[in-house]
C-alpha cells in the first residue's frame, strides 16, 4: 500500500469531535509559542541585572530560542509519521510548559539559555501541527475560517507579546513571563488529550511511510537542516550587532548556511526517503503562496519592531502607552479576520491579497510622514488600515498555498510554510533594522552639512538658546556649549525621523514587488467547496 492509494485532498472525513472544542484546544499552544517569540525582549534589561550578563550576552536568550523554534518546524511531518501527530504534539506542549516552568527558576545566564531552547524545541512543532489538525477537521466549505482561526492565534501572539511583558515586569517580576505559561499550557494540555483525536486516515498513511522511513532515515538530510537553519539564524539574529560582515563569526555563519543548506537542498531532492519534503515547492501555488506569506511576515514583524521603538525613543511613550496605541492594530485584525475567513470561498483570494498589499503601502505612506509632533492619532490613523491590510493577506495566503496538497502531506507542507514565515519574520527584523541604523548616518550627514555657524538661521537659533540659558542663570561659556548640545541632540532626533520614515515606505514599496506572484494563483471554485488549482 503506498500513500497515494488514500483519499485526495479535500476528502476530509466528518470530525469525530466537535470541530470547534479541537480548535480551542489546539490554539492554546501555538498562542503561547507565538508570544514567547517577543514576550521576552521587554524584561530583557530586568533578566540582565538577574542572571549577571552583558548586553551581548544576553542576547542569546532570544537567539537560542529561535534557533531551536526553526530546528523543529521542518521536521514535524518527520516526527509525526514516526510517533503519530497527537502524540507529537502532546509532547512538544509538555516540553514547552516544562521549558516555561524552568526559565523561571533559572539564575544564571548559561541555564536561562538551555531552557529556551527546551521552549523553542518545543514550541516549534505547535504551529505546523495545528495549521494540519485544523485543515484535517474542517470540511473543504470552511477551510478559510480554519485559517482564520489560526491565523488570530499566529498574529495576535507578537502582537500583545510586548505589551503583555511589559505589564507583566511592571507589576510583577520578569519570572512571571514564563511562569503564566505553565497553567495556560495545561489547561491547552488537558483539552488536547481529551478531545483531539488522530484522523484514522491520516494515521494509516503515516504508518505506511513510517515502515518505510524507518529503514531509510536521513540521517545526511537532519543534519545538513540543523548546521545550515542554525547558522542562518544566528546570521540573522546576530548580524546586525556584530556589524554583519566586519564580523567573522557573522561571516563564517553565512557561508556555512549558504553551503549546507544547498547541500541540504540537493541531498532531499535525491533521497529516497527525505526527512523533509521540499518536491511540494514544485506546485507553483504552494510556492508563491508560500514565499508572499514569508514576505508578509517579514512587513509584519518590521513594523512590530520599529513602531515601538520610534514612540518610545523619539516621542516619549512609555512601554505601556506604546502598547496601547499599537492594540487597534490587534483589534481590526480580530475584527476582520473571521469575515476574511467566511468569505473566503466567494472571493478570489488573489483579489483579497492584492487589496491587502495595497493597503500595507497605504499605511507605510501615512507612517512615513510621521514626526516628532506626532501623536497617538496619527499613528492608530496609520495602524487601523495596516491592520486590515493583515487580516486581508494571512486568511488567503494560508488557505490558498495548502489548497492543493493532498491530506496526508498537510504536516510537510505546513511544516514547510511555517518555516518561511519564521525565516521571513528573522530577514525582515535583520534587514529594516539595519536600513535604519545605516538611513539615520545618512540623514545625520545631510542635516549636519546645513547645520553650519555661517548660516544666519543657525546663528540665530543658538542666540536664543543661549540668551534663554543665560537668563536662568548660566554663564556666557556654559550656556555656549549647552546650546551646541542641544542643537546636535535635536539634528540627532530629526535624523532618526527621517531615518524611520524612509523605513516605513521602502517597507511599503517593497511589498509592491511581491504583486506578480499573484498570478501563479489561480483557482477554479467547485460550488460549495474550497478552491481548486489549474498549474499553468
Amino acid at each position: 500500500m503506498t500513500a497515494a492509494a488514500f483519499a485526495p485532498a479535500f476528502a476530509a472525513p466528518k470530525p469525530k469531535t466537535n470541530k470547534w472544542l479541537v480548535t480551542l484546544s489546539v490554539t492554546f499552544g501555538t498562542l503561547m509559542g507565538a508570544i514567547d517569540s517577543s514576550i521576552v525582549n521587554v524584561a530583557l534589561p530586568h533578566i540582565r541585572g538577574a542572571v549577571g550578563a552583558t548586553v551581548q550576552e544576553i542576547t542569546w536568550i532570544s537567539t537560542g530560542y529561535a534557533v531551536a523554534l526553526v530546528l523543529v518546524m521542518p521536521l514535524t511531518a518527520f516526527l509525526a509519521r514516526l510517533f503519530g501527530q497527537k502524540r507529537v504534539y502532546v509532547s512538544c506542549l509538555a516540553l514547552f510548559i516544562l521549558g516555561s516552568a524552568l526559565c523561571g527558576t533559572a539564575h544564571s545566564l548559561t541555564s536561562l539559555v538551555v531552557f529556551r531552547a527546551f521552549q523553542g524545541f518545543g514550541a516549534g512543532a505547535l504551529q505546523p501541527t495545528e495549521q494540519a489538525i485544523l485543515r484535517q477537521t474542517f470540511p473543504p466549505r470552511e477551510q478559510g475560517m480554519a485559517m482564520a482561526l489560526f491565523s488570530m492565534a499566529v498574529m495576535l501572539g507578537p502582537a500583545v507579546g510586548p505589551t503583555l511583558g511589559g505589564y507583566i515586569v511592571d507589576h510583577y517580576s520578569w519570572q512571571w513571563i514564563f511562569y503564566i505559561n505553565v497553567p495556560v499550557g495545561i489547561l491547552g494540555l488537558t483539552m488536547v488529550t481529551t478531545f483531539v483525536q488522530e484522523d484514522e486516515e491520516i494515521r494509516l498513511a503515516n504508518r505506511a511511510l513510517a515502515e518505510e522511513q524507518r529503514k531509510n532515515v536521513d540521517w545526511w538530510g537532519i543534519g545538513l537542516m540543523c548546521v545550515g537553519l542554525s547558522s542562518l539564524q544566528y546570521f540573522l539574529e546576530e548580524g546586525q550587532r556584530d556589524d554583519w560582515f566586519q564580523s567573522r563569526t557573522i561571516t563564517a555563519c553565512f557561508f556555512v548556511a549558504i553551503f549546507t543548506l544547498a547541500a541540504f537542498v540537493i541531498r532531499e531532492l535525491t533521497a529516497r526517503v527525505p526527512a523533509v519534503n521540499l518536491r511540494l515547492f514544485k506546485d507553483p501555488v504552494f510556492l508563491s503562496g508560500t514565499v508572499l506569506g514569508g514576505v508578509m511576515f517579514a512587513m509584519l514583524m518590521a513594523n512590530m519592531f520599529l513602531l515601538p521603538l520610534f514612540m518610545q525613543e523619539l516621542l516619549g511613550f512609555t512601554a505601556t502607552q506604546s502598547g496601547l496605541a499599537l492594540m487597534p492594530r490587534v483589534l481590526v485584525m480580530m475584527l476582520f479576520v473571521p469575515i476574511v475567513g467566511k468569505l473566503y470561498n466567494r472571493v478570489s483570494p488573489r483579489l483579497f491579497i492584492g487589496v491587502g498589499i495595497l493597503c500595507f503601502m497605504v499605511s507605510s505612506y501615512s507612517l512615513s510622514h510621521l514626526t516628532l509632533e506626532s501623536g497617538s492619532a496619527d499613528i492608530v490613523s496609520a495602524l487601523l488600515i495596516q491592520g486590515f491590510a493583515f487580516a486581508l493577506l494571512f486568511v488567503p495566503l494560508t488557505t490558498v498555498a495548502l489548497t492543493s496538497i493532498p491530506r496526508h502531506k498537510m504536516a510537510d507542507a505546513t511544516g514547510l510554510n511555517s518555516l518561511v514565515r519564521q525565516t521571513g519574520g528573522a530577514i525582515g527584523l535583520a534587514l529594516f533594522a539595519t536600513l535604519l541604523e545605516r538611513y539615520t548616518v545618512e540623514a545625520h550627514a545631510d542635516l549636519s552639512n546645513h547645520i553650519v555657524n555661517t548660516r544666519p538661521v543657525v546663528l540665530s537659533r543658538l542666540g536664543m538658546m543661549e540668551h534663554g540659558l543665560m537668563a536662568r542663570g548660566m554663564d556666557a561659556v556654559s550656556a555656549h556649549t549647552a546650546s551646541l548640545g542641544a542643537m546636535a541632540g535635536t539634528v540627532a532626533r530629526q535624523a532618526m525621523v527621517l531615518a524611520y520614515d524612509r523605513t516605513f515606505i521602502v517597507s511599503g514599496v517593497a511589498f509592491l514587488f511581491a504583486l506578480p506572484l499573484l498570478i501563479f494563483l489561480k483557482t477554479v471554485r467547485a460550488e460549495g467547496s474550497a478552491p481548486e488549482l489549474h498549474l499553468d
